[in-house]
């Protein structure tokens, strides 16, 4: 980590709504050669309330709500946890064991290279 890493803040950024990207819609971080990607992200959560109240200028402004969020990297967990506390995690997460998500990601890859396979012999 580098000793600016404290001071790097990272921005979570969208491809255009096209779904022949890179990330498929997912969000991604650019993360600069001297950095790390953060283990740990906070986001707010703002939620309009529907109430409004006065502004600088007598202007009506909508009210809102901010509830702060934390996002950890997997990758940490699983490094940290025993496979069993992983589970466990996953879990709650509403995801497989790690065991029955592998097989099912090992044949979900089986099935796509040999699709691939399929189109390159035709």
């Amino acid at each position: 980590m580098s000793s600016s890493n404290r001071d790097w803040v990272p921005d979570i950024m969208y491809e255009e709504a096209d779904d022949e990207g890179m990330t498929s819609q997912i969000p991604f971080i650019m993360v600069p050669t001297e950095e790390l990607m953060p283990k740990l992200l906070y986001i707010f959560e703002s939620r309009d309330t529907g109430e409004v109240e006065p502004g600088p200028d007598g202007e009506e402004l909508p009210v809102t709500e901010l509830d702060l969020h934390q996002y950890v990297d997997m990758a940490i967990l699983k490094q940290g946890l025993t496979g069993e506390q992983y589970d466990v995690v996953r879990s709650v997460l509403g995801l497989e064991p790690l065991k029955v998500a592998s097989v099912a990601g090992h044949k979900i890859t089986e099935e796509i290279r040999s699709n691939i396979d399929k189109v390159t012999q035709t």
